[in-house]
């Protein structure tokens, strides 16, 4: 019961502070090793997937994906990656500034 009050008064104050603003994601993803390449097709299927990478480390893939709002973000990390064959985990990151995106340096 306090798991799912604390969950929805996150989403309330996430929703509240993006809105319906683009949403700038950093996505990682631990999957079952043998389904990576799969796993990582499927992924990169979606439109919101702007890059994706398999690395070393901590982590498998990581992507950095682009939402026209928070509701879509939380859609895609629970009902499309949550339930994703192949996918363990993911840790989902929300971009707040950019300072160069595509080679290009943007003002502070």
């Amino acid at each position: 019961m306090e798991k799912e009050v604390l969950e929805a008064d996150y989403d309330s104050v996430i929703s509240t502070y993006y809105g319906d603003e683009q949403v700038l994601a950093v996505i990682m993803v631990k999957v079952d090793t043998k389904q990576s390449d799969k796993t990582a097709s499927d992924i990169a299927d979606y439109d919101c997937v702007e890059d994706l990478f398999m690395v070393t480390g901590d982590t498998d893939l990581m992507m950095k994906a682009r939402f026209a709002n928070y509701k879509e973000l939380k859609n895609f990390v629970v009902n499309g990656l949550g339930k994703m064959e192949g996918v363990r985990d993911t840790r989902t990151l929300m971009v707040v500034s950019s300072y160069k995106e595509k080679g290009v340096k943007k003002e502070a």
